[in-house]
C-alpha cells in the first residue's frame, strides 16, 4: 500500500455504529476504511426493530438521556439526507408509541414515565376508555397506558442499505470478510503508545487513527491492545408476523418487550435478553414466549401469519450504556461499543460525536460518562 493510499482512520466494525462514524468522519474530510469480519450491517444492526424513542436535549439530565435526545433531534434530517444522497427510503416514520401496563404494573409504568416528564417530552396519560377508542384491538387486560407522540421508527435493513451506499458514495473503503487478527503497535518509555496498523489474515491496514466499533466482539479486539472493555453478547430473539389490515398503528411497549407495526402489514415482536454467548440460534422457548406476549397484548394476533424468526447479538455493557472514548494507552485509538439495545437508536449521535472527538478532541455533549477508565 502506498503512502498516498493510507487512510486517516480505520474503523474496525461495519455495523450501524462503525458505518455511522465512518460517514460523519468522511463529512469532515477524513479518508476512512471500514473493516468488517463478515458482511457489513448484518449482525445486531440488521436484527433490531428500529425503535426511536423521543428526547429533549435542553432538559435531558445525564449522559444517557443527552445521547438519546441528541440522536432524536437528528434522526428525521439524517433520514432525509440519506434518501436524497442514495435514493433509498429507510422507512423513518413518526408512528407514536404507547407505554402499556397490565394490572399490577402501574407503579413500574409510572416510574418509567417520570423520566419522560422530567425531560419535558410530550406524554399523554390514557384511561382504559381512551385506549379502547385509540387502539380497540388491544387487550382489555391493559389497565395503564401513556402515549408518546414523538416516538418514531426506521426499518433496520433499509437504513443499513442506505448507510452502506452513502459511505460508498463518500469514497469510504468498506472491506468485508476481514476480521482483525492483531494490531501493530509501538510504545514509548512512559508506557503509552500508538496503533500503527490493523491486520487481517490477508492484509495490513495502516492509518493515522483507529476506532474499535466491533459490537459484541469489541472485548476481544481491545484485549489485543491490553485494554479490558466489558462488552458481552446478549442474544435477542425477534419474531416477524404479517397481518393485513394492521390491527394497531402505534409502537407498543410493555417493559422490555414490544410490538412494532410496519406500514406494509408486518409486525415485529421482540425481544428476549439471553446470556447465550455467541450462539445466535432461535429457541422454542424464546419464540413461544414472544408469541404468547403478542397474543396477550393484541389477542387477534393469534390469527396473524408467522413469517420468520431471527436473533441478534447485542453488545451488552455493565450499565447498559456504551463506551465512547479514547483508548487508554493508545493516543490514536478510540472505542465506540456497548450500546446494548440502543445501537441503531443512538447511532446518529454516536457517529457525529465520535467524528467530533476524533477530528477536534471536543464534542457537542460531554462524553465523560462513557469514558473507558483503567482499573
Amino acid at each position: 500500500m502506498s503512502a498516498e493510499s493510507v487512510p486517516d482512520v480505520v474503523v474496525v466494525g461495519g455495523g450501524v455504529i462503525g458505518l455511522s462514524i465512518a460517514y460523519f468522519l468522511s463529512q469532515r474530510g477524513a479518508a476512512v476504511t471500514v473493516l468488517d469480519q463478515g458482511q457489513p450491517g448484518q449482525e445486531a444492526s440488521w436484527a433490531g426493530a428500529g425503535m426511536l424513542p423521543p428526547g429533549n436535549l435542553e432538559r435531558a439530565q445525564g449522559g444517557a438521556a443527552q445521547l438519546r435526545a441528541f440522536s432524536h433531534q437528528r434522526w428525521k434530517s439524517f433520514s432525509t439526507e440519506l434518501r436524497e444522497l442514495t435514493g433509498i427510503d429507510n422507512g423513518y416514520l413518526e408512528s407514536a408509541g404507547l407505554e402499556l401496563g397490565f394490572s399490577g404494573e402501574g407503579d413500574r409504568l409510572r416510574e418509567e414515565t417520570e423520566g419522560w416528564i422530567s425531560e419535558g417530552v410530550a406524554l399523554e396519560r390514557l384511561t382504559p376508555l381512551d385506549l379502547q377508542h385509540l387502539e380497540p384491538a388491544l387487550s382489555p387486560e391493559i389497565r395503564h397506558a401513556y402515549r408518546l407522540p414523538a416516538f418514531a421508527q426506521v426499518r433496520n435493513p433499509r437504513h443499513l442499505k442506505a448507510l452502506i451506499l452513502a459511505c460508498e458514495l463518500q469514497k469510504i473503503r468498506i472491506v468485508a470478510g476481514a476480521p482483525v487478527m492483531q494490531f501493530d503497535t509501538e510504545s514509548n518509555s512512559e508506557g503509552s503508545g500508538r496503533i500503527l496498523a490493523a491486520r487481517s489474515a490477508n492484509e495490513r491496514f495502516p492509518a493515522g487513527q483507529f476506532v474499535i466499533a466491533g459490537g459484541a466482539w469489541t472485548g476481544g479486539l481491545t484485549r489485543q491492545l491490553q485494554v479490558e472493555i466489558p462488552v458481552r453478547p446478549v442474544r435477542g430473539q425477534i419474531v416477524l408476523l404479517s397481518a393485513v389490515p394492521l390491527p394497531f398503528k402505534h409502537i407498543l411497549n410493555n417493559g422490555a418487550r414490544y410490538l412494532v407495526p410496519r406500514a406494509d402489514g408486518k409486525i415485529l415482536i421482540g425481544a428476549t435478553e439471553e446470556e447465550a454467548g455467541f450462539d445466535k440460534r432461535n429457541t422454542v422457548e424464546g419464540v413461544a414466549g414472544l408469541l404468547q406476549f403478542a397474543q396477550r397484548l393484541v389477542p387477534e394476533l393469534a390469527q396473524a401469519k408467522l413469517e420468520r424468526t431471527w436473533s441478534g447479538l447485542r453488545p451488552g455493557s455493565p450499565n447498559g450504556n456504551p463506551f465512547l472514548s479514547r483508548l487508554p494507552k493508545h493516543a490514536n485509538g478510540y472505542v465506540a461499543a456497548g450500546h446494548f439495545r440502543a445501537g441503531l437508536q443512538l447511532s446518529v449521535a454516536t457517529g457525529e460525536l465520535m467524528a467530533q472527538l476524533i477530528t477536534t478532541g471536543t464534542t457537542a455533549i460531554d462524553l465523560e460518562e462513557f469514558r473507558v477508565k483503567m482499573s
